[in-house]
């Protein structure tokens, strides 16, 4: 018997983000979700060191590995196509569900049982699932950043969307982020080694 789960996990490579959208580098959906999970873990220990938040670093890390697997089935929905009217927003709530049990069942039913809470998200509870959805912006806004720093004016206002979509999270571990760690993702490689500690 082939359980084939892993081999379409590997192809988020293949799946490009923000398709409506000139970029001057595309970004894969495997990139994102590396991205999304690193945040969501340093989220996590933000609340537990400075915020208080009751989280699991190491379960929300996992769980925003597979944020965005169903998106291998259906591909990028745009964020504003997503979300232009509720029914849409339902409708694709739904087959994000039907696409991440059709992935889940693809594993050994054993297996399928441990991994299916992580790509519902199920098992989060709700400060864990405001952490990742966070992190999953941060990912977003660091990408229009980025877009920004190279000139593409194209990305101006989704950069605009994501800094007000965060600000009306209320999420005090991103706003610590944004304070702390953000403005360093305009540094080049010898100020951020420099200001770490690194090699001079």
């Amino acid at each position: 018997m082939l359980y084939p789960f892993n081999a379409l996990l590997a192809r988020m490579k293949y799946i490009t983000r923000w398709s409506l959208m000139h970029s001057t580098r595309a970004e894969s959906l495997s990139e994102h979700t590396c991205d999304t999970a690193l945040l969501a873990h340093t989220l996590c220990l933000i609340a537990r060191r400075y915020t208080g938040t009751p989280c699991r670093p190491k379960t929300v890390a996992v769980a925003a590995l597979y944020h965005d697997a169903p998106e291998i089935i259906t591909g990028d929905m745009p964020t504003p196509v997503k979300y232009r009217s509720e029914v849409l927003r339902d409708a694709y709530k739904a087959i994000e569900r039907e696409s991440a049990a059709a992935m889940a069942s693809m594993l050994p039913p054993e297996l399928e049982e441990e991994v299916t809470p992580y790509i519902t998200g199920d098992l989060l509870t709700a400060p864990e699932r405001k952490l990742l959805k966070a992190a999953d912006r941060l990912s977003a806004l660091i990408k229009c950043m980025e877009e920004a720093r190279s000139g593409n004016h194209e990305f101006d206002a989704a950069l605009a969307q994501q800094k007000k979509a965060l600000a009306d999270m209320a999420c005090p571990e991103a706003d610590w982020f944004i304070e702390h760690c953000l403005p360093c993702y305009t540094q080049n490689l010898d100020e951020l080694t420099r200001q770490g500690g690194g090699p001079a």
